[in-house]
């Protein structure tokens, strides 16, 4: 019986929403081609320091792996919750400056770089609004790829940040197969069709393949390099030869080796040591405000997400909370990532 009153009250609450969500279909009826249905993640806006002005400085959190895919393959990824929030904060006309607070070891190359080319759009469309970076206990590889084309960056003398470099992850495990009578039988259409294969010995790899597999390493290597001497180039052009410039050496230094906040600041990597505080004192001095709210988007998650949820087949599986989450890196694939989190 009490199981029965709980599902009729859960059916009546989603018929509720359902109700409301059609009311407010044809209350935006009338409104013609204003009215438009808002897609990608739902943000919404807390305020972390209350102020009398109306200006406001907007907080973006990116923490955790950075990955084109939302959390348990459901939901909103990084990527996404970030772009909308530049999205959230180009409309507000309130908002006069964004700070990119990172706590991330880094993640996927390709959702790094769409973040990447996200905010460095939103700076070219959106001059008036500079975006600061806030790093926190860890801002490495991909952490710092996110942050290089920002205005100005602040790192704590504590932060873990560097590890400008890439990594491609995999196991060969033909060794066990051997030991247990396993052989692979493989058909390819062509030399390198089973290339990165896992299940060949270790003499069947061509000498080509690795040159091939190094190749497409250092070129997104480059690619890295070049991120961060364009965006910080840039940051010195715009604030005016302020902050901290590029040591000469900087290159020995981006090796994939992880630096300290005050060794990134040495060589340049960092324009401030500082705290959050510190970002927003910042913020407020690169926009001209003598004061202003900071408000932080934060997705929001409703019913309707909290169904689909429920509906996830993929809910059967148990989690262990080991208090870290782990990357599951896919052998094969690029990563910005921080060697300690790769194995």
């Amino acid at each position: 019986m009490v199981f029965s009153i709980v599902l009729l009250m859960l059916l009546a609450v989603i018929l509720l929403y359902q109700m409301a969500g059609w009311v407010g279909g044809l209350a935006h009826a009338g409104m013609g081609s204003r009215y438009s249905r808002t897609v990608g993640p739902k943000i919404d806006e807390v305020v972390l320091e209350e102020s009398s002005a109306s200006d406001k400085i907007a907080v973006l959190p990116v923490n955790g792996i950075i990955s084109g895919q939302g959390l348990d393959q459901g939901g909103a990824s990084v990527v996404e919750v970030l772009k909308a929030g530049l999205r959230r904060a180009a409309e507000d006309d309130e908002v006069k400056a964004v700070i990119l607070k990172v706590d991330s070891p880094g993640g996927e190359v390709l959702a790094s770089d769409e973040m990447y080319r996200a905010i460095v759009d939103f700076q070219k469309k959106h001059g008036g609004k500079p975006v600061i970076a806030s790093m926190g206990n860890l801002a490495a590889s991909g952490g710092y790829y996110i942050s290089s084309p920002c205005r100005w960056i602040v790192a704590n003398e504590m932060t873990i940040t560097g590890s400008i470099g890439v990594i491609m992850h995999g196991y060969n495990y033909r060794g066990l197969m051997d030991k247990v009578g396993l052989r692979p039988e493989v058909y390819k259409s062509g030399k390198f069709k089973d290339m990165l294969s896992p299940d060949r010995a270790p003499d069947q790899i061509p000498a080509e393949e690795r040159e091939m597999v190094q190749k497409l390493v250092d070129e997104t290597y480059s690619r890295f390099r070049n991120v961060v001497a364009e965006g910080r180039g840039w940051s010195r052009q715009a604030n005016k030869g302020g902050g901290h410039a590029l040591s000469e050496d900087w290159v020995e230094y981006a090796d994939g080796r992880v630096l300290s906040g005050r060794e990134a600041l040495e060589h340049g990597f960092v324009d401030q040591l500082g705290n959050f505080d510190d970002s927003v004192a910042r913020a407020r001095t690169i926009a001209g405000l003598s004061k202003a709210t900071v408000v932080q988007y934060q997705q929001r998650y409703d019913l309707s997400d909290l169904l689909r949820l429920f509906g996830k087949s993929e809910a059967r599986a148990i989690k262990v909370d080991l208090g870290v989450d782990f990357p599951k890196l896919q052998a094969g694939q690029l990563y910005f990532l921080s060697p300690v989190f790769v194995h």
